[in-house]
């Protein structure tokens, strides 16, 4: 995909799939073009980021942001005041963030479960085109790309399996929302290829390395 394209998809609002295509093309690419589509997708995903309240992440990119603009030979103004914007919007946050208490630690297991779900889905050879989707009050946690199909993810992390499967909270009301969620994302996206539904548990304590990951292919969702 050219950089032209992926400003094209950013512009279209799809900013994790032009993330993921930009990073393909920086990978083989550094040139003027590449550099600057690499620059302004992470950008976009940084923000995301710290929407989500994923700061550790956002740190990252911003180093990675840091370093990119090293390398670019004549950055411009705007290049250069972006990313002083994305450092402030990065150290309130965190500033925010510390005067708030830790937060629970279910929600916890849930972002870490999330995270070790989007790199488990890289690693298998996923695009990654959302994360956290919202339509109304419902949710998406990963929407992916899997050759032509679509798949959406919902991602479910647990300690332990001591009282029930993890799977087992993908219950009737949270497939009904899902549905709901789905076949909205795919009209407003007017999604025309094969899709289908995945579950990925994680078990495992917090700080645990090695968690057990599990992913159910077409799950029933109907």
């Amino acid at each position: 995909m050219t950089a032209q394209e992926i400003f094209s998809l950013r512009k279209a609002g799809k900013l994790e799939e032009a993330y993921e295509e930009a990073r393909k093309l920086y990978a083989i690419d550094k040139g003027t073009h590449a550099s600057s589509v690499m620059f302004w997708t992470a950008t976009d995903i940084q923000k995301l980021r710290i929407q989500a309240g994923r700061t550790d992440e956002a740190k990252k990119i911003l180093l990675a942001l840091e370093r990119l603009l090293k390398h670019v030979e004549t950055p411009d103004e705007l290049m250069t005041s972006q990313l002083s914007r994305c450092k402030e919007l990065l150290e309130k946050t965190t500033s925010l963030k510390n005067l708030n208490t830790k937060e629970p630690k279910h929600i916890q297991l849930g972002i870490r479960g999330e995270e070790i779900a989007v790199a488990y889905l890289r690693e298998k050879g996923y695009i990654i085109l959302e994360r956290d989707w919202h339509s109304n009050h419902r949710d998406i946690d990963i929407i992916a790309q899997d050759n032509n199909c679509t798949v959406f993810i919902e991602v479910k992390a647990r300690q332990n399996r001591m009282f029930a499967e993890p799977e087992s909270a993908v219950n009737y009301h949270k497939l009904k929302n899902l549905r709901l969620a789905i076949n909205h994302y795919i009209k407003y996206r007017q999604i025309n290829n094969p899709w289908r539904f995945d579950v990925i548990t994680v078990v495992g304590e917090l700080g645990c390395q090695t968690p057990e990951i599990q992913h159910i292919q077409d799950f029933q969702l109907y």
